[in-house]
Order: structure tokens, then C-alpha cells, then sequence
């Protein structure tokens, strides 16, 4: 009975707070996180950059692959890379300085400080083309992110351009040329802009040819036109001659500029930069290329956003389309 007594001396409710019975209100409890907001974020944030190093690797690896595929079994290996670009030198230098007797002083070196690059441009966008279709089975069996399709053309391509032009370099050097000054610099940007034109170009085309077939068709028809829309084979200065006033509806080609660019970082230009009464070059400063490449810029993304919009929306359907 004691030990029951002197709990009831207990009071049944605990003491109040400060403050409570002077009229003022009590203190609210500050409101507490959800213990697993922070880990689920740190969870989410960990979980992506999984993804991203495993699509990263899944990229790296498609184009070691290619580049072990093509030359496999070769002796030479990738010397042969460097048989289409010299075979067309020849024939192009045969056809434009001693046949149509272009003017033009060292074509040689005019004609591939534009073509490396435009043909690997080419190369990728039509090899990005069939490389979903390509990968049919492979798009059927397994999930996996289908970006890396088109992408490990265009990566396969940019390995092949970087190892062409250091070739060009070489014998730029060995035939005692100028070549290091600031204009080389042009690359930079140059390169950039190209990348990201091709990269948006082959997301958009290799979706459409899952479902259109005849984009593939469409597309080797197309790039034999646009080859020649680019000045490389004659001088730039003809087409501002001939369109005066409109060339800079000639200019909103991005491999044009991508082009023009490429020379002026190369192409030692004569004394003068004219062949006749045609400059061979746009303009020996720096600022023509810098202004038009920004445009060639916002062009790539206006199709990029266009290519992936379209990617996504059609990648949903290629196993029933293949």
C-alpha cells in the first residue's frame, strides 16, 4: 500500500512547458526530414552517374571494337585508312592543277586541310545512318541505351580524322610548309562545331531509317551534292563572286564554314590570297570564322534538339519497325 501511495503523489501529466500558463504559446516542434530523403537522393545521384560511366563504356568499347573489326587480319592495318584520301589527292590534283589548271598555289594542301575533315563527316553521318539497322538483332535481344549506336560511328570516324590529320602534319613538315602560327588554333572550334553537327545529324537520320528505309539511299545521293557545295576543290572566292550579296546564304552551311575554317588554320595562303581575280580564302583574320562558326553552332543545336526529340520518340518502336 505504501509503494501504491507514493505513486499517486506522482502527477498524471507532465509539467508544462515555459512559458505555458503565462499566456503565451507554446514553442512548436521543429519539423523533421524524412530519414531517407537525404540517402534516397545521394541514392538517385550515385544511381545516375552509374548509368552514365556504364553508357561512357559502352560507347568506349563499341568503338574499340569497330576499330579491331575493320582491321583485322590487315598487314597494314591502318594504313589503309590513308589510301582514300591519297588516292583522291592524286586524282583531284591531276584533274584541277594540271587538267583545269585551277591556280590555286600547293593544292595539295588546300585540298586536304578540308577534306580530312569533310570526309569524316561523311564517313560517320552515313555509317550513323545503318547502325541501328545494322545492330537488328542485337537492338532486339538486349537493353541497352541505343544512343551508342549512331554515336560509335561518329567516334570511330573522329579516331580515324585525329590520326589523318597528324599524317597531314607530318608531310606538311616534311615539305618545309608553314604550318604552327595562331590560326591553327581555328581547329578548336572548327573541330567542335563539326563534332556537334555530325553527332546531331546522325541521331536524327539513324532514327528516321529504322522506319524510312530510303533515308539511307537519300542520304549517299545527298552527300555526293554536298561535297560540292563545300570549297575544296575550288577556290572561295568564286562563290562570292558569283553570288555577291547572297553568300551568306551559302555561309549557313555548317561543314562549309567547318571547311573554310580548316584551311585558314592549315593553308598557308600566297601573298596576296587571290588566284586571278578570286581570293582563295575568306578572309585572312579571324573574326569572319569566329562569327560564322557561332552560327554554324546554333544551327548544330537546332538540329541536335531535333535529333534526339526524334531518337526518343522513335526508339521506343525500332524492334517491331526492324
Amino acid at each position: 500500500m505504501s509503494r501504491v501511495a507514493d505513486l499517486s503523489t506522482f502527477p498524471s501529466s507532465p509539467p508544462p512547458s515555459p512559458g505555458q500558463g503565462s499566456g503565451q504559446a507554446p514553442t512548436p516542434a521543429p519539423a523533421q526530414r524524412p530519414r531517407g530523403s537525404r540517402s534516397g537522393a545521394r541514392h538517385v545521384d550515385h544511381r545516375s552517374r552509374a548509368q552514365t560511366r556504364v553508357r561512357w563504356e559502352l560507347l568506349r568499347n563499341l568503338v574499340r571494337k569497330d576499330l579491331k573489326v575493320k582491321y583485322k587480319g590487315s598487314t597494314l592495318g591502318f594504313a589503309w585508312s590513308l589510301a582514300n584520301p591519297l588516292l583522291l589527292l592524286v586524282v583531284y590534283t591531276f584533274v584541277f592543277q594540271v587538267v583545269l589548271k585551277t591556280g590555286i598555289p600547293r593544292f595539295g594542301i588546300y585540298l586536304m586541310s578540308g577534306m580530312l575533315v569533310w570526309n569524316a563527316f561523311s564517313g560517320s553521318v552515313s555509317s550513323a545512318c545503318g547502325a541501328v539497322v545494322a545492330n537488328a538483332n542485337l537492338v532486339k535481344k538486349v537493353r541497352f541505351p541505343l544512343l551508342v549506336l549512331p554515336l560509335s560511328a561518329v567516334g570511330f570516324a573522329a579516331v580515324h580524322f585525329a590520326l589523318q590529320l597528324l599524317v597531314l602534319f607530318v608531310v606538311i613538315l616534311g615539305l618545309q610548309y608553314s604550318l604552327f602560327g595562331p590560326e591553327l588554333l581555328l581547329i578548336v572550334p572548327a573541330g567542335a562545331v563539326a563534332l556537334l553537327f555530325t553527332v546531331a545529324l546522325s541521331l536524327l537520320l539513324s532514327a528516321l531509317n529504322v522506319r524510312y528505309r530510303d533515308t539511307q539511299h537519300l542520304l549517299d545521293v545527298a552527300l555526293v551534292a554536298w561535297f560540292w557545295v563545300n570549297p575544296m576543290v575550288y577556290a572561295y572566292g568564286l562563290i562570292s563572286d558569283r553570288l555577291g550579296d547572297w553568300t551568306w546564304v551559302y555561309l549557313l552551311n555548317p561543314m562549309a564554314v567547318v571547311v573554310m575554317t580548316f584551311q585558314r588554320a592549315i593553308y598557308d595562303p600566297p601573298p596576296g590570297n587571290s588566284t586571278g581575280s578570286s581570293s582563295i580564302i575568306a578572309d585572312t583574320g579571324y573574326t569572319f570564322y569566329l562569327e560564322h562558326l557561332g552560327i554554324a553552332a546554333l544551327i548544330s543545336l537546332a538540329v541536335l534538339f531535333l535529333g534526339l526529340r526524334v531518337f526518343r520518340r522513335f526508339q521506343a518502336d525500332f524492334a517491331e519497325d526492324l
